[in-house]
Parts: C-alpha cells; sequence; structure tokens
C-alpha cells in the first residue's frame, strides 16, 4: 500500500482568524438583522436544538450527519460557557479563541477545526436570520487550509486475500463473505450496507438500491462474485439467523437483529488484522478500492461518481491520483514525445 501523501501544504497558524477584525471595506457587504435582539434570547444549548430541528426539516440530513452537527456544536456551548460568555454577545475574537483552543489545548487536526467551522457558520447564520444575534459574526472567519490525504487503498491480490479469509470454521463465514465482497463489489458506505433490506437487492437482475448522503438514492450494479456471495448467505444462513425475529434488513447479527456500523466495522477490521495489515483499514478502504481499481481499468470518471454517489465530481477525482501506473500509461498513450 501506498502511504498517505499530501497534495495541499497546510497553512498553520490559523490564517483566516484576524487579529484586529477592522471594519469591512464598502465593497463587502455587510448584512444587518432583520430583528432586534432580544434582551435574553435562548440559549445557546436550545439555538442548537432549535438550529438541528430546522436542518432536519428542511436540509432531509442523515441522522448520522445531524449527530456529527450536535457533537461539533456542543463543543462551542461548552466553551461558552466555560468562558461565561453570553451567545448573544458572541464576538469574532471570541470564535477565534474557540477555534485556537481545539487545535492548541485539544489537539484536534485542522481538518477537524474546519469541520467545526462549518457547523459554527451555519449556527451563527441560522441566529442571526433568526435575530439572535446583532451580525453574522462567524462570516469573516476563514475556512483553514489543510492537508488533503490520498486514501489508502489495498492492490487487487489484498483484496482477494482478504475476501477469501472468511472460513468454513466461522459459523458467521457465509454473512462475512458476502459483507465483504459486497463492498468491494459496490463501494457502499457502511451505513448504506448496513441498512439494505430484501427490497432493495435484486440479484436476479444484478443490481441493488440504496440511500446515501442527503437521503439521496442511487441504483448500483452488483458483479458476479459479490451476487454468488450474497445469495448464499440470503438462502442458507440469514433464515437460521432471523429465526423468530421480524426484521428484513439484508444483514443481521448472531441474534437476528439487525447489523449495526460498530459491529460491521469491527467484523471488517477483524479480518484485517488476521490479514496482516497494521494499519488503517475499514470498510471505508474497500470503498477506496473499489473506486481505484474501477478508474484503473478504465471506468469512465463520471459513472464512477454516479456509483459512489458524489455530488461533487471533485471528490471522485482524487482517486486519478492514487494510481500511478495509470497516470503513466496516459502520458506515454497521449503524449506526442513519447
Amino acid at each position: 500500500m501506498r502511504p498517505a501523501t499530501s497534495t495541499i501544504k497546510s497553512d498553520w497558524p490559523y490564517s483566516g482568524l484576524r487579529a484586529d477584525w477592522p471594519s469591512p471595506s464598502p465593497r463587502e457587504p455587510v448584512a444587518t438583522a432583520a430583528a432586534p435582539v432580544p434582551d435574553k434570547g435562548p440559549s445557546v444549548r436550545m439555538l442548537i436544538e432549535r438550529f438541528l430541528s430546522q436542518l432536519w426539516a428542511e436540509a432531509g440530513l442523515a441522522d448520522n450527519t445531524l449527530e456529527a452537527y450536535r457533537r461539533d456544536l456542543e463543543s462551542l456551548a461548552e466553551f461558552c460557557e466555560r468562558s461565561g460568555i453570553a451567545f448573544r454577545n458572541l464576538s469574532p475574537k471570541d470564535l477565534q479563541s474557540f477555534l485556537i483552543a481545539l487545535r492548541q489545548e485539544h489537539h484536534l487536526a485542522v481538518s477537524s477545526v474546519a469541520r467545526r467551522l462549518v457547523a459554527v457558520k451555519l449556527l451563527c447564520r441560522y441566529s442571526f436570520q433568526q435575530g439572535y444575534l446583532e451580525r453574522d459574526v462567524a462570516a469573516l472567519i476563514e475556512t483553514p487550509k489543510k492537508w488533503h490525504y490520498l486514501p489508502t487503498v489495498l492492490n487487487e491480490k489484498q483484496v482477494d486475500a482478504l475476501l477469501n479469509l472468511p472460513d468454513e470454521g466461522d459459523p458467521l463465514m457465509l454473512r462475512d463473505r458476502a459483507i465483504l465482497e459486497l463492498f468491494y463489489a459496490t463501494g457502499l458506505r457502511v451505513s448504506e450496507l448496513v441498512n439494505l433490506r430484501l427490497g432493495d437487492v435484486h440479484l436476479d437482475i444484478g443490481y441493488l438500491r440504496c440511500i446515501g448522503k442527503g437521503s439521496k438514492e442511487r441504483v448500483v450494479p452488483v458483479g458476479g462474485k459479490a451476487i454468488e456471495a450474497v445469495r448464499e448467505y440470503v438462502e442458507r444462513l440469514r433464515p437460521e439467523l432471523v429465526a423468530g425475529t421480524a426484521t428484513d434488513r439484508v444483514f443481521v447479527s448472531r441474534t437476528g437483529k439487525a447489523l449495526d456500523r460498530t459491529n460491521c466495522w469491527r467484523m471488517v477490521v477483524k479480518y484485517a488484522r488476521r490479514m496482516g495489515i497494521t494499519g488503517r483499514l475499514s470498510p471505508h478502504t474497500l470503498r477506496h478500492s473499489f473506486a481505484t481499481h474501477l478508474l484503473a481499468g478504465g471506468a469512465d470518471l463520471r459513472v464512477v461518481q454516479e456509483m459512489l454517489g458524489h455530488a461533487d465530481i471533485a471528490t471522485t477525482q482524487i482517486y486519478t491520483h492514487v494510481d500511478a501506473s495509470r497516470l503513466k500509461a496516459i502520458h506515454q498513450k497521449f503524449h506526442p514525445r513519447q
């Protein structure tokens, strides 16, 4: 496996945090509050819940995404309570102190700080629009420059070795093999795979339907080996596991309950350790490998984007940088001086 490399150099101290916060020039529009800020507004934690409720109703975000926003915003609430700052009096310099504390005191990576800043920006914009803040105090804060890491992928021999690890001595061998084959055959996220229902998988036709981020539905083709593994699991093992329980989830646990994300992740890591891989390997590694191997085989970038469920093709393009052999082949084929 190729070690992670950086394509964009990190720039810290945080370049977007301005020490003096001068008044904006006439070219920088400054929004004004539509309603006066009340003397006593709701607490920051109450605002967070109202904001998340609006996100759920209007944006249709997944539960996992909403929980991530909640965790990120709770760190801001804790900072305000610890510093004795009322949210309605929050200033850009207070946010500066908050972000610096995340980096220096809590030792968060630049990417984690940037993610939390996104949530804070959305909360401040919402609070301004609702009249709880006199101005959007986070509007002028720039997102920090962060490292862009190339994803870790397995080569084809490593994938073959991993998919063949479940053996007859394991009572859940059929299920585990079906999961591993399906991860590599479709590039599904772990949450998408564990939420698959029997009606979503059409083995006779060779495709499945899944619900991805933002509750977006997509159809993904399934290869022959994955179809064979899933069919064998559904016909032979699954009826024994779900006996006495009522669930239409495709993949279930030893007790017949729907398999959750954590146990699925642990299962993949277990086989990675058995294979001797000591680095970070997760279900997402198989997703990365799926995309990289498709592109290396000549698949169209837009098609891979559609199968992965990426909203922005720039997210998919990173896989074109992973396979150096593909880049070399393209250069040799199309450069006029070869």
